[in-house]
């Protein structure tokens, strides 16, 4: 873990310092923090759902979630405001490298058919989200005991400014992206 941080401040800041020209040390860009999404939309009928979700993604994160309210009413969907619709966990500082040497290393290989992430899954402003099938290729989570499988999103917040930049920086620190 701590490897993995050392690592990141040192090799990977000087890539970046050469690559993009970077007169100040302080305009390289960072991870700021990593948020995991989990949508439980069945949930809402049924709070033990809830529970087990917040439970899955607890050991994953190693971090206790937040459970997200429905800001509107949708008829459509049977919701109402204010019922439980998700669970969500934003990691800093030594959990959030940890997460993401855990899940580079460990989790994504696990993917079945595993070819690489999408590339181009940037928001425009250096932000990477990608989305995840099942909750299961986290070694953390006991195969036996799931009941439901279920998806989550990951979205990586970086200080760099353009999508290019925050490329290069999740490339450096291992991130496999699809050729």
């Amino acid at each position: 873990m701590a490897r993995f941080k050392d690592k990141y401040q040192n090799d990977v800041a000087k890539a970046l310092m050469e690559k993009f020209n970077y007169n100040n040390v302080m305009e390289i860009p960072k991870i700021e923090k990593v948020v995991i999404n989990m949508g439980l939309g069945d949930g809402k009928d049924n709070p033990k759902i809830i529970k087990i979700a917040v439970d899955e993604l607890a050991t994953i994160a190693g971090q206790a979630p937040v459970i997200t309210k429905a800001k509107k009413s949708v008829a459509n969907f049977k919701v109402r405001e204010g019922m439980s619709v998700g669970a969500k966990v934003t990691l800093r500082g030594e959990r959030m490298y940890e997460f993401i040497d855990r899940f580079i290393s460990i989790a994504l290989p696990r993917v079945r058919d595993f070819r690489g992430v999408n590339a181009n899954s940037f928001d425009g402003r250096g932000n990477y989200t990608l989305g995840i099938k099942e909750q299961l290729i986290f070694p953390e989570i006991n195969i036996d005991k799931v009941e439901t499988v279920r998806g989550m999103d990951i979205t990586f917040v970086t200080t760099a400014k353009t999508d290019e930049e925050a490329r290069e920086l999740l490339k450096l620190m291992g991130m496999p992206f699809t050729k």
